[in-house]
């Protein structure tokens, strides 16, 4: 019975990664790849991320794609580790010959292939990568998701000034994107006049954070925060009570994974994090949404509108410079670069998108929280200089 489950599963995984090929009526164009966990105990985020772009794709394709041409969706399973990643990257740049990539997914991963991305002249296009130093990779590397240093400033900010918390004690996991957002809440908060009383981390994967939080508890801070993936933070939620801290418990955009909701239940509620602030729902996010949950089962997460609009960014970038010369397509990856670089107030389905001049996301910020098992807005800042601003 457990052969016949990983045959049946194996089988499974061979079909997802082999979609988003054109029709039929259509001739082979060009292929864009998505890189990401896909199994592992990060796999969700992968999953979500790449059925959206699998569905960009389509719609091209449907719209008969670019004067005949299709789009094709390569997908890479990097599991969230860097030695994953490295040949994930080297396939899709020397076997497939992408034309863009959307990933990816973690910060760690995409630091690592951010160089062979640009040394391919490949547009990188990250959904969900917030390290502050990855558009600095290249010209062809850019996110539309926030960047760490925004949302770490305005997070430290916040909670020095608006919730007026004097002690923070911080639990982090020792990879890019966790230890990045602790080292730069940690500074911004004590420039705030706030106290650090303690800061403690872990590997990516651990289960046991009990010798953590223990030493945590000691101290007795107002506030824990958690800058981790959902894997690392559903552990720590639990252990906390077990072990009786009374702290406020504060995450950042890693925690927004639907997921978190099913790992640790009742726990998630009350949890506040940062995350991009939410724009008025376009008939693009609407018509996105619907499609999603009708074709897939399950509602996408706000990384998941990022993948998608990715996907329609570099493709609609495509259209816009490609041509077709005795019969054959033809793409020139700087001038494709050069019209993505130029993306202003891009309608996507998770907002207007504007790119800053080395490829970052413009954006506002948002303060959420979890009520009932379901995530919502409470506030959103903007930073004017070192001002925080609220918006209405």
């Amino acid at each position: 019975m457990k052969k016949l489950l990983v045959v049946i599963f194996s089988l499974m995984l061979l079909s997802f990664f082999a979609c988003g090929k054109p029709s039929d009526t259509l001739k082979p164009g060009f292929k864009i790849g998505f890189m990401g966990p896909l199994t592992g105990d990060d796999a969700n985020y992968g999953k979500l991320m790449s059925q959206a772009s699998k569905i960009a794709i389509e719609e091209f394709n449907e719209k008969g794609g670019f004067r005949g041409f299709g789009a094709e969706l390569i997908v890479e399973d990097t599991q969230g580790r860097v030695e994953k990643g490295n040949p994930a990257i080297e396939k899709l740049a020397g076997v497939d010959k992408v034309i863009g990539i959307i990933g990816d997914v973690f910060s760690t991963v995409s630091l690592a292939v951010a160089p062979k991305a640009e040394a391919a002249k490949i547009v990188m296009i990250s959904p969900s990568s917030t390290h502050k130093d990855l558009p600095d990779k290249g010209k062809f590397i850019f996110r539309d998701v926030i960047n760490d240093d925004l949302q770490a400033v305005v997070f430290a900010k916040y909670l020095a000034n608006v919730e007026k918390v004097k002690t923070l004690a911080i639990l982090y996991i020792k990879n890019d994107y966790s230890q990045a957002l602790a080292k730069a809440v940690q500074d911004q908060y004590e420039k705030e006049g706030g106290k650090v009383v303690a800061s403690e981390t872990g590997l990516q994967g651990d289960k046991d954070f009990k010798t953590q939080l223990t030493k945590i508890k000691s101290k007795n801070p107002e506030a824990l925060y958690i800058p981790n993936y959902v894997a690392e933070i559903a552990q720590i939620l639990e252990q906390a009570k077990q072990l009786g801290i009374n702290a406020k418990i504060y995450s950042a955009d890693g925690f927004s994974q639907p997921q978190i909701l099913e790992l640790a239940g009742s726990l998630a509620n009350g949890v506040i994090y940062t995350q991009i602030a939410e724009q008025p729902a376009s008939n693009a996010r609407k018509t996105f949404e619907a499609k999603y949950e009708k074709k897939w089962g399950e509602k996408p997460d706000a990384f998941s509108l990022n993948a998608y609009d990715g996907t329609n960014i570099i493709l609609n970038s495509v259209v816009a410079t490609a041509e077709v010369i005795d019969g054959n397509l033809k793409i020139d990856r700087d001038k494709l670069r050069d019209e993505v670089a130029k993306t202003k107030n891009y309608d996507g389905a998770s907002g207007k998108i504007t790119f800053t001049e080395n490829g970052d996301l413009v954006a506002n910020i948002g303060i959420y929280t979890v009520e009932n098992q379901k995530f919502k807005q409470i506030r959103m800042f903007k930073l004017e200089g070192q001002k925080l601003v609220e918006l209405k």
